[in-house]
């Protein structure tokens, strides 16, 4: 099924696109910050990043070909973007491209080890397993198949008091 790029919500084309996005929004609390990143094979880093590290796929636009215009996967009640590489976009690059990553995501899972071991067998470069730190949370360090730095962890900040 082909998805339209531009349909809202309430459309019937928009409907099925935006079904997913109800996973990422509670009534008391919605994600505000929505991480972007850029891939040289934007399609092999959505079936990996599903792979190693639970993503689940909302929608890809297009649905095929080498081209990812735009792309929504869900971890928990969290969502993130991405897409391939472009030229119209020159300030946004894959860290394969640059030799380095520019930034981090830091993402809460309920069972580091567990979160560690899928991430482990999946052949996600582990920068440092799993450790306790001294401010009260388990955490390890990947990147994935471009070079993205990612930190997975049980921290879940108290949105409420502000930390």
């Amino acid at each position: 099924m082909a998805l339209n790029a531009h349909a809202s919500p309430g459309s019937p084309a928009g409907q099925s696109r935006w079904a997913g996005l109800t996973a990422c929004v509670t009534k008391k609390k919605m994600q505000t910050i929505f991480p972007i990143l850029r891939y040289n094979d934007a399609r092999a880093a959505i079936s990996w990043l599903c792979a190693a590290f639970g993503f689940k796929e909302i929608f890809c636009v297009p649905e095929t070909g080498l081209f990812v215009r735009h792309a929504q996967l869900s971890l928990g009640t969290n969502l993130i973007m991405l897409g391939s590489c472009r030229q119209d976009e020159p300030g946004l690059a894959s860290p394969q491209t640059l030799g380095a990553s520019t930034q981090a995501l830091c993402v809460y899972v309920p069972d580091v080890d567990e979160h560690f071991e899928r991430a482990h067998l999946a052949g996600a470069e582990i920068t440092a397993p799993p450790l306790d730190t001294d401010f009260g949370s388990r955490e390890y360090h990947a990147r994935d198949l471009e070079g993205h730095m990612w930190t997975f962890g049980n921290y879940l900040p108290d949105v409420e008091s502000g930390g």
